[in-house]
C-alpha cells in the first residue's frame, strides 16, 4: 500500500509540474522567447510526461482498474489525447497567435477536466 501511495504522489507531482511547465512554455511562446530553443526546454517535458505516464500505468496495473472498464479512467484517457492535440496546436502547430490562444485555453480547460475526473472518479465531475 505504501508503494502505491508513493507512486500516486509521484504521479500527482508530475501532473502538477507538467501542467505548470506547459503554461510557462505557452507564456514563452506568446513572448517569442529564445529560451524555447534551449535543449533542456525541449527535453524536460518529455521526461516529466514519461514519468507521469509510467506512474499512471503502474497504478492501473496495481489497482486492477483499467480504462474501458472504468468510465472515469476512459474519460481521462480520451481527455488526455485531446489535451495532447490541443497542446501541440497551442505550442507548435497553430498557424496564428489567435489559433494558438484558443488552443491554449481549450488545453487548460481540458487539463482542469482531467484533474476533476481524477479527484472525483466520475466521468462527469461537474
Amino acid at each position: 500500500m505504501q508503494s502505491y501511495l508513493a507512486v500516486k504522489h509521484l504521479h500527482i507531482t508530475c501532473a502538477a509540474i507538467s501542467g505548470s511547465f506547459f503554461m510557462l512554455r505557452a507564456y514563452w511562446k506568446m513572448r517569442d522567447a529564445a529560451i524555447l530553443q534551449r535543449r533542456w526546454v525541449r527535453i524536460l517535458p518529455h521526461l516529466i510526461d514519461t514519468i507521469l505516464l509510467a506512474s499512471a500505468l503502474t497504478m492501473v496495473f496495481w489497482s486492477g482498474q483499467y480504462p474501458f472498464q472504468q468510465n472515469w479512467l476512459t474519460a481521462k484517457v480520451v481527455a488526455l489525447l485531446a489535451y495532447i492535440v490541443l497542446g501541440t496546436i497551442a505550442l507548435k502547430r497553430g498557424k496564428s497567435a489567435r489559433i494558438r490562444a484558443y488552443a491554449l485555453v481549450a488545453a487548460m480547460l481540458t487539463f482542469a477536466y482531467i484533474l476533476a475526473v481524477a479527484i472525483s472518479r466520475q466521468a462527469m465531475p461537474f
